[in-house]
């Protein structure tokens, strides 16, 4: 007799066990109500509420017609959009890099995905500072990584300490992945911790991710700087991730890039050319003429933001049983909603941020996402990149709502 067919899985165990992004998931619920007729104040998906500046519209414009961009391109993105963000770089962080060293990527996820293919073989693990972005741990399960998370709190204003990733290395640790300023915590690293984690991955031989997607979203007295500035040793060892999307509000033209060592973007830009060949020519076009202009449109947008920013952690920390850390960079609030969990609100005793954000959005219909979709239970991430009204209706429901609790 033959031996029996072994059972198959409909669906692969890696790709059933990816969750789906929390945000995006938030969002689309927010959506959903607001077409039904409700109106819904949604501090979920981190989006910029500005359109797209109007230079950077036209050029996309212009780019349609001209027949070249009907065609296929090099996968690695358009030469002279390369050399430009070689150019950007070397203007907004000081790092010095080669138009051969940047991969065009459909936007910033498509990047950390192939970085983490390129970095991971099975069971390598990866440290990951939680709070962290929904993504990233899923990237690196999906690459055949193991994410490895060193937790923070508001202790220490959601930064990790070299003592607490010496903690969590092992011999398997192949990479860590640094984010400053923070999704979804708003926390921006000083220059001198950075140096110091630097030169501890760098001793240790580790890659470092570094995801600088929020650079020029900094305020106060905060400071961005790239890990491989400020560490030079750690270069040949080191991934960086940017885009266009949060900077010049291009959320939706899906336009990221990937920045390293030639041999890295290299194997990064062969994985690609077999998932997806190059980014859209024009939005390709759309992100040079963003990045080749100056700064003012993303001045204007941080004022905008600054000013959001102290009115909402203002706001939030006048409610009852709600405690926010003051963010430095970014455009998200991640208050501590831990004093209302266990009380009594609306028929209800919400247990868990998760249960909570159910209740916002049910009972005041405010759009939040729940701490745990970041590593961190207990929190809610607030974006506040929204109009100055919305922003304000959206806290007072939530203060308004959370005031009915008892104990």
């Amino acid at each position: 007799m033959p031996d029996a067919p072994t059972q198959l899985h409909r669906i692969s165990q890696r790709a059933a066990a990816v969750a789906p992004s929390a945000t995006l998931a938030v969002d689309a619920k927010a959506k959903a109500l607001q077409a039904a007729g409700e109106h819904v104040i949604g501090f979920g998906a981190g989006e910029p509420d500005f359109p797209t500046p109007a230079h950077i519209v036209e050029a996309a414009v212009a780019a349609c017609r001209n027949p070249a961009n009907h065609r296929y391109t090099p996968t690695a993105g358009l030469p002279v959009l390369r050399e430009a963000i070689a150019a950007k770089t070397l203007r907004d962080s000081g790092y010095a890099v080669t138009a051969q060293q940047v991969l065009v990527t459909n936007g910033g996820k498509q990047a950390i995905a192939n970085a983490f293919a390129v970095l991971c073989d099975p069971g390598d693990e990866v440290l990951v500072l939680a709070p962290y972005w929904t993504t990233y741990p899923e990237s690196i399960a999906l690459a055949g990584g193991v994410p490895v998370v060193v937790h923070s709190d508001e202790s220490t204003g959601f930064r990790n300490s070299v003592e607490d990733l010496e903690a969590a290395v092992t011999p398997r640790t192949k990479a860590l992945l640094f984010v400053s300023p923070s999704n979804p915590t708003g926390a921006v690293y000083r220059r001198e911790e950075i140096e110091a984690i630097g030169r501890w991955a760098a001793d240790r031989g580790l890659w470092v991710l570094t995801d600088e997607i929020y650079e020029h979203l900094v305020y106060g007295d905060a400071t961005h700087h790239s890990m491989p500035v400020l560490v030079p040793e750690l270069a040949e060892r080191c991934l960086v991730v940017n885009g266009v999307a949060k900077t010049y509000a291009m959320t939706g033209w899906r336009v990221g890039w990937l920045i390293g060592p030639v041999d890295a973007v290299t194997a990064a830009t062969n994985i690609q050319s077999h998932e997806t060949s190059n980014v859209s020519n024009v939005s390709q076009q759309a992100a040079l003429a963003g990045i080749s202009g100056g700064l003012d449109d993303v001045m204007m947008m941080r004022a905008a933001f600054d000013r959001r920013r102290r009115t909402i952690y203002r706001m939030l920390n006048e409610i009852d049983g709600v405690v926010c850390v003051e963010p430095e960079g970014a455009f998200y609030a991640f208050p501590s909603v831990k004093g209302m969990l266990g009380r009594s609100l609306r028929g209800k005793r919400p247990a868990t941020s998760a249960e909570l954000a159910e209740l916002a959005i049910n009972e005041a219909k405010v759009a939040v996402v729940p701490g745990e979709a970041f590593g961190a239970p207990g929190y809610f991430r607030l974006s506040y990149a929204l109009g100055d009204d919305d922003l304000v209706e959206g806290v007072s429901r939530l203060a308004a709502l959370f005031a009915e609790a008892q104990d």
